[in-house]
């Protein structure tokens, strides 16, 4: 049973302009670094899925979700926020980026992948219940999460995000929901400058200052996130795997490097093999400069795929 590396054409066709940081050519940096590395051999490829309107219905208000679909341009571009736009190829982009979690939970949990890496954009964890905003349209890991939940009758399914800037999206949608552990690491004082006070008790948000590097991190993750995962018991562990804290991208100044991103999943492995049989499923969000997010992805996978 091998690892699930799942994609799509259309997410690369997605753009918001020259020189937007969120651009198409990191996903083939990520593919080119892992096909290089060996890694995509003990891998199976699968294509996305369009997500549906119904599935999407889980994670996002329906009126958003229509009112979205409505606003995706034939040509040209349409702008959401500042930072945020469309074009035609957006809402195809979008919808198979959703739809890679939901085709990563069907293969996770019917036995046919251990783990499941979704190399998709845009990313999701900025989208919040009924708003886009952050390069984020569908919040992609709550519409996986929420399709294990909903569909498939998980009780606890933990989400993870360490991209360094925090999951508002998320934390929006899974406020409150018990069966639903978030926890998150982020640095203080970036977009979408919130986090640091939790808004629920399911919610372990530990936001760390500017250069704080890589011993603050590891004791972040050993001191708050590995006893609320190991009390949680998740059957389902996801990840939101942003990759923009590394000391190479300028999007923000955690200072972290690949052995960071190794070491964590290392740990995540671990709670995944005592609690949910080693079920992993880890989506694309941030990572902007194409080296260091390359690396960082490769670092990631190996030990996702049991390669280290």
């Amino acid at each position: 049973m091998l690892p699930a590396y799942i994609t799509h054409p259309d997410c690369a066709r997605h753009e918001m302009g020259a020189h937007h940081p969120e651009c198409p050519e990191r996903l083939s940096a990520i593919n080119d670094h892992l096909l290089v590395k060996g890694l995509l051999d003990y891998m199976i490829p699968y294509d996305a899925p369009l997500a549906t309107e119904e599935q999407l219905g889980r994670a996002h208000a329906s009126l958003y979700v229509r009112e979205l679909m409505a606003m995706a341009p034939k040509e040209g571009t349409h702008q959401v926020d500042p930072d945020t736009s469309m074009n035609p190829w957006t809402l195809p982009a979008a919808l198979r980026a959703a739809g890679a979690a939901i085709e990563a939970t069907e293969l996770v949990l019917a036995g046919k992948a251990s783990t499941a890496f979704c190399s998709v954009r845009p990313p999701g964890h900025h989208a919040e219940r009924a708003a886009a905003m952050g390069f984020c349209f569908f919040n992609n890991v709550a519409v996986g999460m929420r399709h294990a939940l909903d569909v498939h009758g998980l009780q606890r399914v933990a989400l993870i995000d360490f991209d360094v800037h925090h999951g508002n999206g998320s934390e929006d949608i899974f406020r409150g929901d018990e069966r639903v552990l978030m926890c998150s690491i982020f640095e203080k004082g970036l977009y979408p400058f919130n986090g640091e006070q939790a808004v629920g008790p399911n919610m372990v948000n530990v936001g760390l200052p500017t250069r704080s590097g890589s011993d603050a991190f590891r004791a972040a993750v050993s001191e708050h996130w590995m006893p609320a995962l190991d009390a949680f018991r998740p059957e389902l562990i996801y990840i939101s795997a942003g990759f923009d804290a590394h000391r190479e991208d300028d999007m923000g100044n955690l200072g972290l490097v690949e052995a960071d991103y190794a070491w964590v999943t290392q740990e995540l492995m671990k709670v995944a093999d005592k609690h949910c049989k080693g079920r992993v499923i880890s989506c694309l969000e941030g990572g902007y400069v194409l080296s260091p997010l390359a690396r960082s992805v490769a670092a990631h996978v190996r030990v996702l795929i049991g390669a280290d």
